[in-house]
């Protein structure tokens, strides 16, 4: 049974895999986004 690392390395080839990463790196790249990201994580961290 292939580990949880190799079941993503599988999923990253396939075309689909690829869209999902082309879609997070351009959400990464906005900075509206990446400010939404900072304010969720930090709601968390205080709990």
């Amino acid at each position: 049974m292939p580990g949880i690392l190799d079941r993503i390395k599988q999923y990253s080839r396939t075309p689909q895999g690829r869209r999902t990463i082309a879609t997070a790196r351009r959400t990464a790249a906005d900075p509206r986004k990446r400010a939404q990201a900072r304010a969720w994580l930090s709601r968390l961290r205080r709990r």
